[in-house]
């Protein structure tokens, strides 16, 4: 359970991030290729990453020891070298500190205590192993991770506009409850509990972490709320679609284009529209696909909205949605 207390400053001070930010999307995707999360469908990626991973990125596996990196890397640059620029600006005190948290008695390699020690060549090793890592990893996908943000973006401002920031916080997690000033994430791990005290909330997607809210808290700094958005899946090149007429031979013609169009969240109505179809009919599109583990479907009031899976959306072999 994630349970974030706001003041009414920092209700005024909630924003979401204008553009993904590299660095956090790179600690995302390699935080989901070591530790595993996402499952079976995950692999194929998980293995593409950890084989194509230069001996270069290697020291980025020393920043966590214990899968718990330090908090200095949590920065908001609109670029690599703006987010390192902010890393490397980051107080001595404050480096020793999370290594040191990070490490607790064990003894931390040679450059990483370099890093505290305000050592140039390890500051330098440390920005060779980022970079690599992102063109490894990001660079062939950033086009689509920014156009994955901006569809985001869009669909978290017109949530708000048409009704309120409560509405819009719970609709980034269902299940979640606003609540009094306090936001109940059930199911995060590990439990925290953390209080705002007038510092705000920078709502950030990513598009590489399956597996539930980062939440990243420096004290005197805005929290930073990293929560997984987008189809479920992580975004690729130029994943090879699946051939058209095999997959409407198993599934349907129609129930194909269910599927695909349901890369976007749709309501029963507008789905049924989309397909030129009854409300009926379309509505038992979805039931099927949801009974076969390729569809989601969330109720709210008397509407419900229904959207694919990462299971659908590698079954319709469709690259994810670019906004």
């Amino acid at each position: 359970m994630l349970r974030i207390h706001f003041t009414a400053a920092d209700l005024a001070r909630i924003r979401f991030a204008p553009r993904p930010a590299p660095l956090q999307e790179l600690h995302a995707a390699l935080t989901t290729a070591v530790a595993r999360h996402g499952g079976p469908l995950f692999a194929p990626w998980r293995g593409r990453v950890l084989r194509s991973l230069p001996a270069v990125a290697d020291p980025l596996a020393d920043l966590v020891p214990a899968g718990r990196p330090p908090a200095f890397l949590d920065v908001l640059g609109d670029t690599m070298a703006d987010g390192f620029e902010q890393i490397r600006a980051t107080g001595p005190g404050l480096v020793r500190s999370e290594l040191e948290r990070v490490y607790g008695a064990v003894p931390a390699p040679r450059w990483i205590r370099g890093l505290h020690a305000a050592d140039k060549t390890a500051w330098h090793t440390l920005r060779r192993a980022q970079q690599a890592a992102y063109e490894t990893v990001l660079a062939p996908v950033w086009s689509v991770v920014q156009d994955l943000h901006r569809a985001e973006f869009t669909r978290y401002a017109l949530t708000v506009a048409e009704h309120g920031v409560a509405a819009a916080l719970t609709g980034l997690a269902p299940g979640s409850l606003l609540h009094e000033g306090v936001w109940d994430w059930p199911g995060a791990a590990p439990e925290r509990e953390v209080r705002l005290d007038g510092r705000g909330l920078v709502l950030l997607p990513t598009f590489h972490h399956p597996a539930g809210p980062l939440l990243h808290d420096i004290q005197d700094r805005p929290a930073v709320l990293t929560y997984p958005a987008g189809p479920g899946l992580p975004p690729t090149a130029g994943r090879p679609a699946a051939p058209a007429e095999a997959m409407a031979a198993v599934l349907g013609r129609t129930r194909l284009d269910a599927l695909r169009l349901l890369a976007e969240p749709h309501t029963t109505t507008s789905l049924a529209r989309a397909l030129h179809v009854s409300n009926a009919t379309a509505s038992s599109h979805a039931a099927a696909l949801r009974s076969a583990g390729m569809a989601t479907t969330i109720r709210t009031g008397r509407s419900v909205t229904h959207r694919r899976t990462a299971l659908g959306a590698l079954i319709a072999g469709a690259r994810p949605p670019s906004g």
